[in-house]
């Protein structure tokens, strides 16, 4: 399985997509605005298709170009139910977004699970619920590739912000220190925004949620 780490949309929202020539398939995590420009030609140049989409949370910038990317692939679409509200009638996020945002719905075919155990491209991975930034943000954990994507839960050096409808700080550090420094502390950590890090290197030195 190979990794593309796909940086898109106004505030350089990470996208990453997923892709195996054995499969033929691919699967891309959060749509920024215009990510499908970007994940077009990839999976062209490699014969692939675009099979699932998934979405750490609900939040516009990892959404906003979702609807494209379902229209042009075809794509099965999972997410947290917690947010269900920003997925499916986004507009209610313009009140603390500014009126300028446009955003379409997408439509969630399968709705995650804490725990629970999906198919990805013949490897399994792991949901983990880590509310705290949004009540609906999950984690994707790869143990086979020691690698969890993790949405804006936790940053290097950083956490997500909890001052949105829906926030808490408290809930965040919880989901931080239960759900994601007791993965393995090599492996590799894919935030929303920003460098990879990983668990060990946030567990010791992340001034804001130590383990």
């Amino acid at each position: 399985m190979q990794l593309h780490i796909l940086p898109a949309g106004p505030i350089d929202t990470n996208a990453y997509l997923l892709t195996s020539s054995k499969s033929g398939g691919a699967i891309l995590i959060d749509a920024p605005e215009g990510i499908w420009e970007k994940v077009q030609p990839i999976l062209s140049g490699q014969n692939l298709a675009l099979r699932e989409l998934w979405l750490t949370h609900g939040h516009w910038d990892h959404t906003q170009g979702g609807a494209e990317v379902v229209r042009e692939s075809g794509a099965r679409v999972r997410a947290h139910p917690d947010d269900r509200e920003l997925i499916e009638n986004p507009e209610v996020m313009r009140r603390f977004m500014g009126q300028s945002l446009r955003i379409e719905p997408i439509r969630v075919d399968e709705w995650l699970k804490h725990r629970e155990m999906i198919p990805a491209l013949g490897v399994t991975t792991q949901v983990r619920h880590v509310p705290g930034h949004c009540p609906g943000n999950v984690l994707f954990y790869f143990a086979d590739f020691e690698m969890v994507f993790v949405g804006d839960a936790l940053f290097a050096g950083s956490i997500g912000r909890t001052d949105l409808p829906g926030g808490s700080s408290a809930a965040l550090k919880k989901s931080i220190r239960t759900q994601i420094y007791t993965l393995p502390d090599d492996t590799q950590v894919y935030p929303g925004h920003g460098p990879a890090t990983t668990v060990a290197e946030e567990k010791f030195f992340n001034p804001f949620a130590r383990a």
